[in-house]
């Protein structure tokens, strides 16, 4: 198939379908015993890399329903070592408004009907070292996020002089349906900061892959209860106006890795 080993994946969640400035465009579909998967290939600073729209092209996939085993193992299959995410996410805190940008370093799982794990007792992933792992596997998640991927992203808005919250607990619900004032409330007291609907079984994945994976966290809306209403119409307009902003911090962040 002639496809090129990339450096860095990018997997792009709502408002995030394309990359601004990358170069050398080609759309390739990789096959994974998951399914498969379009990937977007090209260039940003002189790096490869691979493009995946989380909700595929014009948000027709519900959080719900995405292939994230495909997803990830197409980044696998592809060889990126590093893998930077986007997510939008609703507020949890005051002092968290809509606009500001959340690097998480904790997650706490919520979803209900996903599929967690590449290792079912019968799949075999060998890593380009030659390393197997197959049958039961237990994967440490004391760190969820990579801390390597998480410091290269803070660095790089400082040096573009973008604002960053270091630090956040992201609490994945299944949807696609918001969440009750009652259940955003509850997801305080137990210590979120964040709300999202993708996050798991994502992070998780990446991490069995043994691939470096850290997301910046876009706030859209105050959760339910926080403020009169939340729509998904509010949750794109906010991005939009975002999405500038996101793809150079992910371009400088691509030039410290």
């Amino acid at each position: 198939m002639g496809i090129r080993s990339i450096d860095i994946g990018i997997i792009g969640g709502s408002g995030f379908y394309e990359i601004i400035g990358i170069e050398d465009v080609r759309q390739i579909n990789v096959n994974t015993p998951f399914g498969e998967v379009e990937v977007t290939l090209g260039k940003l600073n002189g790096k490869d890399v691979a493009f995946i729209p989380r909700h595929g092209k014009g948000h027709k996939i519900p959080p719900h329903r995405i292939n994230y085993r495909a997803n990830a193992f197409a980044m696998f299959q592809l060889g990126a070592k590093y893998v930077l995410a986007t997510n939008a996410t609703g507020s949890l805190r005051k002092e968290i408004p809509p606009g500001a940008l959340v690097i998480p370093h904790q997650i706490i799982d919520f979803t209900k009907n996903r599929v967690y794990t590449f290792f079912d007792g019968n799949f075999e992933i060998e890593f380009p070292d030659g390393k197997k792992k197959s049958g039961v596997i237990h994967t440490d998640m004391t760190e969820p996020y990579c801390a390597f991927l998480r410091e290269k992203i803070l660095e790089a808005g400082e040096k573009l002089g973008i604002d960053l919250i270091d630090k956040g607990v992201y609490v994945c619900t299944e949807g696609p349906r918001f969440e009750t004032p009652a259940e955003i409330n509850f997801f305080r007291m137990i210590g979120g900061d964040l709300v999202g609907m993708t996050g798991s079984p994502e992070v998780f994945l990446f991490r069995e892959l043994d691939i470096c994976y850290a997301t910046i966290c876009v706030v859209t809306n105050y959760a339910a209860g926080m403020q009169e209403r939340v729509s998904h119409e509010e949750v794109l307009e906010l991005f939009e106006k975002m999405k500038s902003v996101v793809a150079k911090l992910i371009i400088e962040t691509i030039k410290l890795i």
